[in-house]
C-alpha cells in the first residue's frame, strides 16, 4: 500500500478542522435569537445572559483565530441558548 496517497485525505481532514467555525457561530446567534423571541431576557435573563457571555467569546477567539476554542465556545452558546428557550416557552405555557 503506498503510505503517500493517503497524505493529502490526512492533511485533508486537519484542514477541515482548522477551518473557521462559520455554521457554528450561526447556529449560536440564531439559537440565541430564538431565545429572545421566546421571552428568555424576562423569564430566565441569567440563562439567556450565560448564552451570550459564551457567543461573546466565542467571537473573541474567532477574531484571534483559535477556532477550535470558538467553535467549542458556539455549540455551547447554542446549547445554552437552547435551553433558555426552552426554559422560557415552558414558563409562558404554565401562565
Amino acid at each position: 500500500m503506498n503510505h503517500f496517497k493517503l497524505l493529502p485525505l490526512l492533511f485533508g481532514l486537519l484542514a477541515g478542522c482548522a477551518s473557521a467555525p462559520v455554521q457554528e457561530m450561526s447556529d449560536a446567534r440564531q439559537a440565541l435569537q430564538a431565545a429572545r423571541q421566546a421571552g428568555a431576557e424576562q423569564v430566565v435573563p441569567d440563562a439567556i445572559g450565560g448564552a451570550e457571555r459564551l457567543l461573546s467569546e466565542a467571537e473573541k477567539e474567532l477574531e484571534l483565530g483559535e477556532y477550535r476554542a470558538a467553535r467549542i465556545k458556539a455549540v455551547a452558546a447554542k446549547e445554552s441558548a437552547i435551553k433558555a428557550r426552552e426554559k422560557a416557552e415552558a414558563a409562558q405555557k404554565a401562565h
